[in-house]
């Protein structure tokens, strides 16, 4: 009887053994598999930068290779980029650009910009055109955007353009105001604007008379449909 107990005992002794060891060895396997998981992340992470990092390189080298793909740019306000010009003188680069976007699409194409140099009486060559892109292409789609647009005046007026440029031709042409202080050192001339008058008074002004211009156009259709009123008035009589 004793011994039966006693050998009860010694079995019931292992049990409890086997499974402590069995226990430890859940919780090493679970730590093996945390520290493996932190392994594995980290090499996430490293593979995902290393991804990032080889993308820029590869951008990189598509730019200096001319072989970049377009990206479109973000919306811009052309009146607190290029605070060098007026409202007024924008809205005329703005109305210019409509003016011989004949596709629509926001762009002047290559075949677009011919047909403006021709109008403007500079005619350029096939290759002279695509280097005049190229000069103020940012997005490398080999058209111009309003804002590259702009940019060919406010390179005119920083003088960064050369003096055999086919933009800079185009800016001395054309028929805004700009394209003259640009051939002549609008640098400095906007300089000293700038130092006479503040860019956000200017621009305050620059509102102020637009509004003042939209009041006095309102009130004289307002006398003329008053007059309008009375002609009919008398005719009915």
């Amino acid at each position: 009887m004793a011994s039966n107990e006693l050998a009860q005992k010694l079995q019931r002794r292992l049990q409890l053994e086997e499974s402590g060891a069995a226990a430890e060895g859940e919780v090493e396997a679970v730590k093996d598999a945390a520290a493996a998981g932190e392994v594995e992340e980290r090499s996430c992470l490293t593979a995902s930068a290393d991804a990032e990092l080889s993308a820029k390189l590869c951008r990189r080298q598509d730019i200096n290779e001319g072989a970049a793909q377009p990206r479109r740019a973000a919306v811009f306000n052309p009146y607190t980029e290029f605070k060098e010009f007026s409202r007024r003188q924008i809205k005329d680069m703005e109305r210019m650009f409509r003016l011989y976007d004949s596709g629509r699409d926001g762009y002047i194409d290559l075949m677009e910009l011919k047909l403006m140099m021709e109008k403007l009486g500079a005619p350029q060559t096939h290759l002279g055109l695509k280097n005049m892109i190229k000069e103020v292409d940012e997005d490398f789609d080999g058209k111009l955007s309003f804002r590259e647009f702009l940019l060919i005046f406010h390179k005119a007026a920083a003088g960064e353009l050369e003096e055999d440029s086919g933009l800079l031709t185009l800016a001395k042409l054309s028929e805004i105001d700009v394209s003259i202080e640009g051939v002549k050192g609008a640098k400095n001339f906007f300089e000293a604007k700038a130092q006479a008058l503040s860019s956000a008074s200017k621009f305050e002004a620059e509102i102020k008379a637009e509004q003042d211009e939209r009041k006095r156009e309102e009130e004289e259709r307002k006398h003329r449909r008053a007059a309008f009123r009375e002609l009919k008035s008398a005719f009915t009589q």
